[in-house]
């Protein structure tokens, strides 16, 4: 493996690319450290650490995971890219629900720029209504415990505040895009857990001084003995091997074509197949579920209510009522994500048109229900484990007594989106080495050829 990446630099292409990448990857990290203009980032802060001390998790947390931590200090990059997964992820709706816009999806690359153009138009109107609300949020000091965090408060500070964060998140959708076109890699993944990753060297600190002697650290526990320290470590690997497996675990299923005479060639006759991959939606039922579960919390910071202070109560993170309902949206959200990526009878269809049929299982109506059933089968084990994985950070961190930070690298969104980023970008220059001859992370026996 050292040897491969030794590799990735002699070729000429693939470092440019991989330097363009690291280059706009540090673009965004100092764009966010760049405050927006009047506000009190430190009194914000203090807030924000308040509300994870006494609340733990709520929207605001997931916000800022994907922020890379800017939505805490409120920088010119606080939306993050959020508004853009947000866009795409209705367009994907809307895209099974509107018969014009699945006719787009099926043009090809046509279809596909148009769709995609539509979804920066989204971008850029979801991140105006969010600044706006969060500007209108800033100004109310009641929402912050009395604390005076906007200087000068109105329509100018309003209109700045829209201005300067749409322009961040268009500029970060930018960022992204420049990654796909000249860097390595997807880009808005990249992002995404670029911002993720500067979270690590905090939550190695927190581990340091926890397991420091005589040091108690400033987390939910005190002093870790050496042995829990090396259980943490072993769980995290452990979870880092989960992960992988779940990512790129697939069920294969067969498909003959039929073979074809046209003129004097013969074409089709080849065997192939179609992989369904086990944990199909990725990161997103867990996104779905967190949003919806948080959403009581969130609320409950700012309405003084006895109704919703008791959900927030009950669905408080740690809370067993809080695991089991975030275990079965994963898994009810697992199924629904399927439901819209997959449509097994279109896949049947096409599979007719071009004389595919799978052994044993007559073309039409039976290839539905058999992709149907072989769907059931693999998204249920998907689901429960991606909901075991979800969970695990809570349920890590209150046995160890180690702080959210830390905890959060046991599982969850985070890993799942490292480690699938991951594994994406390795494969991607894992192919740009095996073109040119060289051997790739993975061994797979010597390729002979020219190297150069």
């Amino acid at each position: 493996m050292l040897q491969a990446f030794a590799d990735t630099f002699k070729i000429p292409d693939l470092r440019k690319k991989i330097l363009i990448t690291f280059a706009i990857i540090a673009v965004y990290r100092l764009g966010a450290f760049i405050p927006t203009p009047g506000i009190d980032g430190a009194k914000l802060a203090v807030f924000f650490d308040n509300l994870t001390r006494n609340q733990g998790k709520t929207l605001f947390g997931v916000m800022n995971l994907f922020s890379g931590g800017a939505i805490h200090r409120l920088t010119i990059f606080a939306l993050g890219i959020m508004p853009y997964i947000s866009s795409s992820i209705i367009m994907q709706l809307l895209t099974v629900v509107i018969p014009a816009l699945e006719k787009m999806a099926k043009e090809g690359e046509i279809g596909r720029r148009r769709i995609n153009q539509y979804t920066r138009y989204g971008t850029i109107v979801l991140s105006v209504m969010q600044s706006f609300f969060i500007a209108l949020w800033l100004e109310n000091p009641a929402h912050f415990g009395g604390l005076q965090i906007v200087s000068f408060a109105g329509w100018s500070f309003r209109l700045l505040t829209v201005l300067t964060l749409t322009t961040g998140s268009a500029f970060i959708m930018w960022l992204g895009e420049q990654i796909q076109e000249k860097g390595i890699g997807n880009g808005m993944s990249l992002i995404v857990a670029a911002g993720i990753l500067s979270r690590a060297p905090t939550a190695v600190i927190q581990i340091a001084s926890l397991a420091r002697p005589g040091q108690g650290g400033g987390g939910q526990g005190g002093h870790m003995d050496l042995l829990t320290v090396l259980i943490m470590i072993g769980i995290m690997v452990a979870a880092v091997v989960f992960v992988i497996l779940l990512t790129q675990a697939e069920r294969k299923i067969p498909v003959q074509y039929a073979k074809r005479v046209v003129g004097r060639k013969v074409f089709g006759g080849q065997s192939t197949f179609i992989p369904f991959k086990v944990n199909n939606g990725g990161v997103l039922p867990i996104i779905f579920a967190q949003s919806i579960i948080l959403f009581p919390a969130t609320i409950g910071v700012f309405v003084p209510n006895h109704f919703i202070q008791q959900v927030t109560g009950a669905l408080g993170s740690g809370n067993w009522s809080y695991t089991v309902l975030m275990m079965l949206l994963i898994v009810f959200f697992s199924y629904f994500y399927t439901a819209i990526a997959f449509n097994p009878i279109d896949v049947a269809e096409n599979m007719k048109k071009y004389g595919g049929f799978i052994p044993g299982v007559r073309p039409g109506t039976p290839t539905v229900e058999y992709f149907d059933f072989i769907i059931n089968r693999v998204t249920l084990p998907g689901g429960i484990f991606l909901a075991l994985i979800a969970v695990a950070p809570d349920v890590i961190g209150k046995a160890l007594k180690i702080p959210n930070q830390v905890a959060d690298f046991f599982g969850g969104t985070a890993l799942l989106i490292v480690v699938g980023v991951s594994l994406d970008t390795i494969k991607q220059i894992e192919s740009q080495l095996l073109m040119r001859h060289y051997e790739g992370f993975m061994k797979r026996g010597r390729i002979r050829g020219r190297q150069r």
